[in-house]
């Protein structure tokens, strides 16, 4: 920092003194930098790399190119391992599944321009899906910037309205800082994406950046001597102090949490209901409670749940109080409703299915998302910004000895068990052709490991699995979120993989959707991530066609074909299998071959051709 000054002293010496004598003395300072500090072959993603070690950082998803290879080959020397991808999107998509699943913030690098247009998508997913994630861009360098550089164009327009944090990095001093503070920021209140920008003449050693950047042949004159002085003067404040010592550590996170008196309004409420109801979303699985203590506490309290998002298979398999079937029915006789995380967004029809008689705490962490449409449909009676999980605990313990009404959990269990014995006999049907689609998510249901992760991509075969397939445990469901984003399959099972090396981890794809990822067995291949994919392949794009022809009288665009993705998994250096009508009678076989599959190490995707049913009908795309 010493010789920092010392710039900005010349700095001022040149601006009151004759240019060719403050030039020259510059000039003769610039030359000792260049043999002392600069000369050091280090470059700034080192300083990256250290930052994210410290914060327990195991992975970094990429597309690789030349903007961000320091910071690849930084984070490698340190162990953290660098998995790359074959579009940036499944990148940040992965990312986005490590933040879910290993509560820590997941990390994406790609390389400027196209490299982070790819990316905006995922990092909107992101944002609806409240993920935790630091995306690092590339950059042109600080000098070329607005000047026509490759790939340079306004990156930080793009992401500010999509990230909680944003940061162009303009001298190497500034990594470890920026850095650390990103992370705490998309760990605390709602958590989110966050965005660095790294220019490259911030990440290369200096020596490399002086050659490429400094004035080979600059104008006779003084007008020569004026530019060669600035950008000299440019150059050396990049690096000025960068090889300080700094503190990487985490900085502290913060979480909004519910007051004692709100916490005692709400056990008062409960304490006399006779028919509550708690809709548990995503944002109960967040850090800082441990899922395994929020299922306790729910099994503690006794309440009927519904159960979306990421905290599908928070209470297991066969929970008497996991409610999946008429969850409106239920909103309509409740006393007590308890939206612990979940949003009166399209998803609760805009809280229009809340019933007006009902007591409604409003749990989150988000303001806005707290009171979404309360002024239109429904009114909180009391509404909570905090984190849904601790606030869970903290019920149990207030009403420690009272449990709900066992009579209400069990007559919502019984038509529970009345719409599942409905769907099995759907599920025995013929169709016209190919294999009945709910007969095949049944079979899968009934044969996947209880340590599998399940994976949701597509559409209408995907809807369908979200009724019939039952995650064992805790996070073991990953979905898109509000954003209902297609193609996140790759992205998902790659991140959650990794998280749990020794779990089945099964994608359930649309034909539609794989379109998206496909590629990404060239990944699971070479970063031996043995991921299983059912392909419910109807040729078509079932949940548009289900209501643009009958509306429309068109089935324009929605057809495909029933395209061989068997042998484009095989192309890969996966193991295909093509399951057609014929195949019915030994599909569970088919099934276990793909698990044993892939516990030795391949990649396996299951083609099925699937026919059509009326089992989601009325349900709607937009």
């Amino acid at each position: 920092m010493e010789l920092f000054v010392t710039i900005l002293g010349y700095s001022a010496f040149f601006a009151v003194s004759g240019l060719g004598i403050a030039a020259y003395k510059l000039g003769l300072l610039y030359q000792w930098f260049h043999k002392t500090e600069t000369h050091s072959p280090r470059h700034g993603g080192e300083r990256v790399a250290e930052v994210l070690r410290a914060h327990g950082i195991k992975y970094v998803f990429t597309l690789v190119g030349g903007h961000i290879s320091p910071i690849l080959v930084a984070c490698e020397k340190v162990g953290i391992r660098i998995v790359d991808t074959r579009h940036e999107a499944t990148a940040v998509f992965a990312a986005d599944a490590v933040a879910r699943l290993s509560g820590t913030v997941g990390v994406a690098a790609v390389t400027a321009g196209p490299g982070l247009t790819n990316t905006v998508t995922a990092v909107k997913n992101a944002q609806m899906a409240e993920s935790p994630l630091l995306l690092i861009g590339g950059a042109a360098g600080t000098l070329l910037q607005g000047r026509g550089a490759l790939q340079d164009i306004d990156q930080m327009s793009l992401f500010k309205p999509l990230c909680k944090f944003c940061a162009s990095i303009r001298t190497v001093r500034d990594i470890v800082p920026v850095v650390r503070k990103a992370l705490a920021a998309a760990q605390s209140g709602t958590p989110g994406p966050v965005f660095i920008e790294f220019p490259i003449d911030t990440l290369y050693p200096f020596h490399l950046v002086s050659r490429e950047f400094a004035v080979k042949n600059p104008p006779k004159g003084m007008m020569g001597k004026i530019v060669s002085w600035y950008i000299n003067n440019h150059l050396m404040n990049i690096f000025a102090g960068a090889w300080e010592q700094s503190d990487v550590s985490p900085l502290p996170v913060d979480i909004p949490q519910a007051t004692s008196k709100q916490v005692q309004n709400c056990i008062e409420l409960l304490s006399r209901a006779e028919k509550p109801v708690i809709l548990l979303g995503s944002q109960a699985t967040l850090p800082p409670t441990p899922v395994d203590d929020i299922r306790r506490a729910l099994e503690e309290l006794g309440i009927p749940c519904f159960l979306g998002g990421m905290s599908r298979g928070m209470l297991g398999k066969d929970s008497p109080i996991h409610i999946r079937q008429n969850r409106r029915d239920a909103l309509k006789e409740a006393d007590v409703v308890i939206l612990a995380g979940t949003v009166c967004d399209f998803r609760l029809s805009y809280g229009r299915v809340l019933s007006r008689r009902s007591k409604i705490i409003a749990v989150n962490r988000d303001k806005t998302q707290l009171l979404k449409n309360s002024d239109m449909f429904w009114k909180p009676t009391v509404a909570i910004q905090g984190d849904a999980g601790s606030f869970l605990l903290q019920l149990s313990k207030g009403l420690k000895g009272h449990r709900c009404p066992v009579e209400w959990s069990e007559s919502l269990k019984a038509g529970d068990s009345a719409k599942e014995n409905a769907n099995r006999t759907k599920a025995t049907e013929k169709t016209e052709h190919h294999l009945n689609p709910l007969k095949v998510l049944h079979l899968v249901d009934e044969l996947i490991a209880d340590d599998s992760i399940i994976v949701a991509d597509g559409g209408d075969f995907v809807g369908s699995a979200a009724y019939i397939m039952r995650p064992r445990g805790p996070l073991r469901w990953l979905d898109p979120g509000a954003f209902g984003t297609l193609g996140v399959g790759g992205g998902f099972a790659l991140g959650a993989k990794l998280c749990r090396p020794d779990s089945e981890v099964w994608i359930i794809y649309g034909d539609g959707s794989l379109g998206y990822s496909v590629a990404e067995f060239d990944t699971f291949t070479r970063h031996k991530t043995p991921v299983i994919a059912v392909v419910g392949n109807d040729a078509c794009w079932s949940q548009i066609s289900r209501e643009q022809v009958p509306i429309l009288g068109s089935n324009v665009a929605c057809g495909l074909a029933f395209t061989d993705y068997h042998i484009v998994a095989d192309g890969y250096g996966g193991k295909g299998y093509l399951i057609r009508r014929e195949d019915e009678k030994r599909l569970s076989d088919i099934i276990r071959e793909a698990q044993k599959q892939s516990r030795e190490g391949k990649a396996t995707l299951l083609n099925v051709l699937i026919g059509k049913t009326n089992f989601r009908e009325g349900s709607i795309s937009v």
